[in-house]
C-alpha cells in the first residue's frame, strides 16, 4: 500500500524547483507528496531566483534561498537556523548531488534541531562517487566501463592507448559529452574543470540498451521501492525525457545487488547499459531522488511520500509492485509571473505565498 498522508501534520521543505531543458527533482518530488494527500506547508529551498518552480502556482507555501554549498557547512546551517526562526521544518528532502554531502555531515545538526532527513551515510555517498566506481565495484561482481582519472590535459592524448575514441568525458558531480577525438575530448576538459573541478572522468562508451532505476534503500541491504525504465526519448545532453517502466529479472537483481553492497538507505537513482555482450554495467548511482521521480508514482509507487515517513522515523511496508508499460514524456511550458515576485526573491531571499493557509 501505498503512504497516504492525509494526516499528517508537519512541515517540509524540498530543494531544486528548476525545470527546463535539465530539470531538478524539487518539482515532481514535492507533486508526489501532494498527491498522496498531503496538505500541510511546503517549503522551498533554492539557490538561485531564476529556479521556475518559485513560479509554479500551487507547488510550495514559502521559498527560501539557500547559500550555494561551496560557501560550506557553517553559512548552510546559519541560513538553515534563519529559516527555522522563521517557521518549523520537520522534513528535508534534499534533491541536488552537490548539497546531499552537506546534509550528510549535518544530519545530527539537524535532528537535534527537530529536522529529520532519509539519506544514505558518508561511506555510501562516497563509494557511489563517479570517481570511485571502477574501483570499488569490479571486485564484487559488478561491470563498470573501463574509466580513467584525469588531472592533468596532456594525459587526454595517450588516452587512446587505452580507450579507443569516441570516448564519455564527464563531470564528477554533472555534465557529460561524447568526444570523437582528443581535440573535443580537451575542450571537454577544460569546460566541465570550470565548474565543476577535477578530476575529469573519461569513460569508455558501452553500446546496449539504457536504463534508470529508481530506488529507495532501507539501509540495511534491502529496498522498500524500485521503478526500473528504459529511455525513450534523449535529449541533446543525453536527460531523459521519455520513458516506460519495464519487468526485467536481470535488471532487478542487477539493482539488488548493487544496493545490497551499498547497504543504501534512502532514495537514489542507478544508471546502468545492458551491453551487447548481454552484461549490465554500472554507469553512475545519484544519490537522491531523478527529476523523472513522477514515473514511480504513475507506475504505483509513491516513493517521495514513502521518504517522508521514514525521516520521520515511522514504518513503512515495502512499496507495491510497480506497473510495467506506464510511461512518461517530458513536456515544456511557459509559466507567467509577475516581475516583482523575482525582484522579492532577489532583494529578500525568501517569498512567503501561502498555498495552504
Amino acid at each position: 500500500m501505498n503512504p497516504d498522508l492525509s494526516t499528517l501534520d508537519v512541515v517540509i521543505a524540498v530543494s531544486g524547483l528548476k525545470t527546463g531543458d535539465n530539470p531538478q527533482p524539487g518539482v515532481p518530488v514535492i507533486r508526489s507528496i501532494r498527491n498522496a494527500g498531503f496538505k500541510g506547508k511546503i517549503i522551498g529551498l533554492v539557490y538561485d531566483s531564476m529556479e521556475s518552480g518559485i513560479y509554479l502556482e500551487g507547488l510550495a507555501d514559502e521559498i527560501y534561498q539557500m547559500p550555494y554549498p561551496s560557501t560550506g557547512a557553517e553559512a548552510f546551517m546559519s541560513r538553515i537556523d534563519y529559516i527555522l526562526s522563521k517557521t518549523k521544518i520537520d522534513v528535508i528532502i534534499p534533491t541536488l548531488d552537490a548539497e546531499i554531502i552537506l546534509f550528510i555531515r549535518l544530519e545530527q545538526e539537524l535532528k537535534n534541531r527537530g529536522v529529520h532527513c532519509y539519506i544514505t551515510d558518508e561511506r555510501g555517498f562516497l563509494l557511489r562517487d563517479k570517481t570511485a566506481l571502477a574501483g570499488f565495484f569490479p571486485p564484487k561482481g559488478i561491470f563498470v566501463p573501463q574509466t580513467i582519472l584525469v588531472s592533468d590535459p596532456s594525459q587526454i592524448y595517450q588516452i587512446s592507448d587505452q580507450i579507443p575514441y569516441p570516448l564519455m568525458v564527464k563531470g564528477r558531480y554533472y555534465e557529460a559529452f561524447k568526444a570523437r577525438n582528443p581535440e573535443e575530448a580537451l575542450k571537454h576538459y577544460y569546460d566541465i574543470q570550470s565548474r565543476w573541478g577535477l578530476p575529469i572522468i573519461f569513460q569508455k562508451i558501452v553500446p546496449g540498451e539504457e536504463f534508470n532505476i529508481v530506488i529507495v534503500g532501507d539501509g540495511k541491504g534491502g529496498m522498500l521501492g524500485m521503478v526500473p525504465q528504459k529511455k525513450l526519448v534523449i535529449t541533446d545532453k543525453g536527460k531523459g525525457f521519455g520513458g516506460v517502466v519495464v519487468k526485467n529479472a536481470g535488471l532487478d537483481a542487477f539493482a539488488e545487488k548493487v544496493i545490497s553492497i551499498l547497504k543504501w538507505r534512502g532514495p537514489c537513482e542507478l544508471e546502468a547499459i545492458k551491453g551487447q555482450d548481454g552484461i549490465y554495467y554500472l554507469i553512475e548511482i545519484n544519490p537522491r531522488f531523478p527529476a523523472w521521480v513522477r514515473l514511480a508514482e504513475g507506475a504505483g509507487q509513491n516513493q517521495p511520500a514513502a521518504v517522508v515517513l521514514l525521516a520521520l522515523g515511522k514504518e513503512v511496508d515495502p512499496l507495491p509492485v510497480c506497473k510495467p508499460g506506464t510511461m512518461f514524456i517530458r513536456h515544456a511550458e511557459d509559466l507567467i509571473a509577475d516581475i516583482s515576485t523575482m525582484g522579492e526573491i532577489a532583494a529578500k531571499s525568501e517569498l512567503i505565498i501561502g498555498v495552504t493557509n
